[in-house]
């Protein structure tokens, strides 16, 4: 079979991905092998392929195919998560275009678009994904919003609903006001911004008094209903009992005290607003103080806000300081830094707000997951200081908001019956809700049309948390032969962003719902930064299209550029050029691999002793190797793994033992050695796969015709042999010794073609093994040992070994007299002008130290190099 000159990925990669694809190496079922399960972080339904997709999933696929080689039975699960926010956004945004607005349609109308939606652009992402290489089970694809998949979700909410775990309670939440939904508080990301502070005057009721306050946010005090000072706080003391008036909608409310106030805090005195603060709600309710909510669904200002009804929050925040400073409000504004809490999903400023919502209590739930990574060790962090992350997370954790109020996604199965908050009952389906309803009703009338469904969704979190057991039936049929045989999964690999929203939410469901922990192993990789340390993202423009890459230095290519430097736990600083480097590395392979090819074999000639050593010696230096992957594995450092095959093939195989095997020039090779250099080829390609699975491929079908149980994708994994220590030893020895002529040869123009005499002082006691390579890689006459030093000779020392390289016969001497009689007089040029500059006592007293020091190192350099040159040139004359 003819090898192209050239390695082109765009005609090998399809034809592999389809190849495997044919043949069904992805698909698992249980059987009597070792199970090997991954679950892939479920990316969002409409999402498309990015540098942190891209980081996440070549590893998963190293992990998966590096399984598949050792024998196991590798099942890597693919599967989108309907991602409740982003992808209503998107399909309201559609609709928008249309002139449809969302609230015009009912729920079922809303979801048919929704679903045509997800049917449009969804799974975009996991044939992206194929492109990359990944060796998914595609017949086990999951969606969140699969039929299964919410059956389990629902089932698991009723279930902790009956457990007294979840519960509705009217609560100060994290509002997203572009979403129009709540969110959770790890939903909430927490930033440092500049603001103002603002100083308003507020009028004590019956007197010309006022008192002063501090607030970063003035438009709120439309939904002001008490003033509250410290007890303790003297400056204060005659307001006690009084009243103040708002400024603008001049409502009088009370002055409370209360120690929560911080004294050194602004003026001292504090505008309670309940509906908008939570703390306020807490000094609210224990003041029984009224409750004013001043903000539509939107963030808009309501009725309450007069003049400024229908206002975005942040445009009335500009108009009413302008307002107060003209009533002669405003005493001050002072720049002032705190922090703000923004929506993970939409960026929008959260605004706390009271509602009603679904609640699910986590203090006794988190207690097996705690004890799980931080006390048993059954469940490892990969890098281990993600468990002080965890710890902190864990041990504060409050209650978690599950409802959210949107059409997309598990409705939640709660069903009202009557005219109270508390008239509901909790169940799958609406026929079993009302027989639920006409008992706790004690009211048998009641027909289905008197039921009305909770309207809100389920937060997306709350489907991808039972993502172990629900992909596998689990949930609906916890007892069937599937979540028996792939649970506990073993590897999850995923981001530190995500280590509570997702990672310690499955550990707690694992142990809630299987009583055992959902994976083993959590590795946590960096973050795709670029060569500034940004974060990547489209609105800085740094983050480089995933599938040009991909089309550029093909797949392979782009999967070594992104893991040569991406430590687990690590940011990863990409720079295309790792890209150029992996396709590089690839084309070096290939290349080797044309060479062995282009050998002509002879069957008659006997397996050369050089050839034959030096076979020895890879085999070994492949078995070290073989145990630096496998602990880099063990560790989770899938860098370094790569590393070191990276060094193995580009070092020991293609620079030393190719050159070591290579047959003469137009000169057959050994039938033993090319079968040899085969089989460590084939080892190579093995260890490499999962990193390059193109490429590898490719080459190991050219080796020889292959049927399809014979694969590399299905080969099986190089075994362990006992490593010869001596052999490696000695022969880092010779590979000095080898360099050490080499480098004679160059610098003294030496042409390879022409033999040269050797001799040398052994002082090490080394022994013969490499002598035959040194004198085929030397190009030397012979290997003579002596006990004197050979005089007129070049010299280079290894160790304590001196070897000897005679200069007659060796090099043209002329030529080489006239080389460096002209350095020697450039030398002695340079020399004088140093020492001209140093002799004029204005430049040595005026110039700073260290330009000084360096002209005296430079006159000391010169003096060295004329006396070594002269010696040369004796040794010729």
């Amino acid at each position: 079979m003819e090898i192209p000159s050239k390695y082109d990925a765009s005609q090998v990669e399809s034809k592999w991905y389809d190849y495997w694809m044919k043949h069904n190496y992805f698909h698992s079922k249980p059987d009597e092998r070792e199970p090997y399960t991954i679950v892939i972080p479920p990316p969002n339904v409409t999402g498309v392929l990015h540098m942190g997709h891209m980081l996440n999933n070549t590893i998963q696929d190293v992990l998966i195919r590096r399984a598949r080689l050792l024998g196991k039975n590798a099942c890597w699960v693919p599967g989108t998560d309907h991602a409740s926010i982003a992808t209503e956004a998107k399909v309201v945004a559609k609709l928008k275009e249309q002139g449809i607005n969302k609230n015009d349609l009912s729920r079922d109308e809303f979801l048919k678009h929704a679903w045509d939606w997800t049917e449009e652009y969804g799974g975009v992402i996991l044939e992206q994904l194929k492109k990359l290489g990944c060796s998914c089970d595609w017949d086990r694809t999951k969606f969140t919003m699969d039929d299964d998949m919410s059956e389990a979700v629902i089932k698991v909410f009723i279930d902790l609903y009956e457990k007294g775990l979840i519960y509705r309670g009217y609560r100060m939440v994290n509002w997203d006001p572009e979403a129009k939904t709540t969110l959770s508080d790890e939903e909430v990301i927490h930033e440092e911004r500049q603001g103002n502070l603002y100083y308003l005057e507020y009028k004590i009721e019956g007197s010309n008094d006022t008192l002063t306050i501090a607030t970063t946010r003035p438009e709120t005090i439309f939904g002001d209903t008490a003033i509250c000072i410290n007890p303790n706080d003297e400056r204060f003391s005659h307001l006690r009992g009084k009243k103040a008036i708002v400024p603008i909608c001049n409502r009088v409310i009370p002055i409370i005290e209360d120690d929560y106030v911080d004294v050194e805090f602004g003026t001292g005195c504090l505008k309670v607003t309940p509906a908008h603060d939570e703390n306020d709600k807490n000094l609210g309710d224990k003041h029984k103080l009224e409750v004013i909510d001043i903000f539509n669904e939107d963030a808009s200002l309501n009725s309450f806000g007069l003049h400024y009804e229908g206002k975005d929050r942040f445009v009335v925040r500009k108009d009413i300081v302008q307002e107060l400073e003209g009533d002669g409000v405003l005493v001050k504004t002072e720049t002032h830094i705190n922090k703000v809490g923004t929506s993970e999903r939409t960026k929008a400023v959260i605004e706390p707000r009271l509602s009603d919502q679904w609640f699910l209590k986590m203090e006794d739930l988190v207690k097996p997951a705690i004890k799980a990574v931080l006390e048993d060790d059954d469940i490892k962090l990969f890098p281990k200081k993600f468990e002080n992350t965890y710890r902190h997370w864990m041990e504060n954790i409050r209650d978690w908001n599950i409802s959210r109020q949107l059409m997309w996604g598990q409705q939640i199965p709660a069903y009202y019956y009557g005219d109270g908050k508390e008239d509901f009952v909790v169940a799958e389906t609406i026929e079993k809700a009302l027989d639920k309803a006409r008992v706790a009703a004690s009211n048998e009338k009641l027909q289905l049309s008197d039921l009305t469904q909770d309207k809100d969704a389920l937060d997306t979190w709350f489907s991808s948390w039972l993502w172990p057991m629900s992909v596998f039936d689990g949930i609906r049929n916890p007892e069937n032969k599937e979540i028996k045989y792939y649970y506990p999964t073993n590897d999850l690999v995923t981001g530190p962003d995500i280590l509570f929203f997702w990672v310690a939410r499955m550990i707690i469901a694992g142990y809630e719902y299987k009583d055992e922990k959902p994976f083993e192993n959590v590795y946590l990789t960096g973050l795709v930064r670029d060569k500034q340390r940004r974060k990547m993202s489209k609105s800085l423009g740094n983050s480089p299209d995933a599938l040009k890459l991909i089309e550029e230095y093909g797949a392979d290519g782009v999967r070594v550029g992104l893991l040569l430097s991406s430590a687990a736990g690590n940011d990863l600083m990409f720079d295309e050029a790792l890209c150029q480097q992996g396709k590089g590395f690839g084309n070096k392979i290939w290349n080797a691999f044309r060479l062995i090819q282009g050998w002509e074999i002879d069957e008659t000639i006997p397996q050369p002793e050089t050839a034959k050593v030096g076979l020895e010696w890879y085999e070994t230096k492949f078995q070290k190797a073989l145990i630096e992957i496998e602990d880099h594995f063990s560790k989770y450092r899938l860098s370094d793994a790569l590393m070191a095959i990276y060094k193995l093939i580009m070092d020991d195989f293609s620079s030393w033992l190719l050159e070591i095997i290579k047959p003469a020039y137009q000169k057959p090779i050994d039938a033993k050695t090319y079968k040899d250099v085969i089989k460590a080829f084939e080892n190579n390609l093995k260890v490499l796969h999962p990193f390059m699975p193109f490429l590898t491929e490719e080459i190991w079908q050219y080796i020889s015709e292959r049927t399809p149980e014979e694969a590399l994708i299905v080969a099986k994994w190089p075994e362990f042999k006992t490593i010869n220590e001596t052999i490696i030893a000695e022969f880092d020895f010779a590979s000095e010794v080898i360099s050490g002529i080499r480098n004679i040869r160059k610098q003294k123009n030496i042409a390879f073609k022409d033999a040269i005499r050797f001799s040398m002082i052994n002082n090490e006691n080394t022994n013969t093994t490499f002598d035959g390579v040194i004198s085929k890689l030397g190009n030397l006459e012979s290997i003579e040992v002596t006990s004197d030093a050979v005089e007129g000779a070049l010299t280079f020392r290894v160790k304590s070994n001196e070897y000897f390289i005679p200069m007659v016969g060796a090099i043209d001497v002329e030529s080489e007299i006239k080389k460096l009689t002209e350095e020697l007089n450039y030398t002695e040029g340079f020399l004088k002008s140093v020492q001209k500059k140093l002799s004029n006592e204005r430049f040595v007293n005026n110039a700073p130290e260290q330009v000084v020091a360096s002209e005296k190192k430079k006159e000391a350099d010169a003096l060295a190099k004329i006396e070594t040159l002269k010696t040369s040139l004796a040794s010729l004359e």
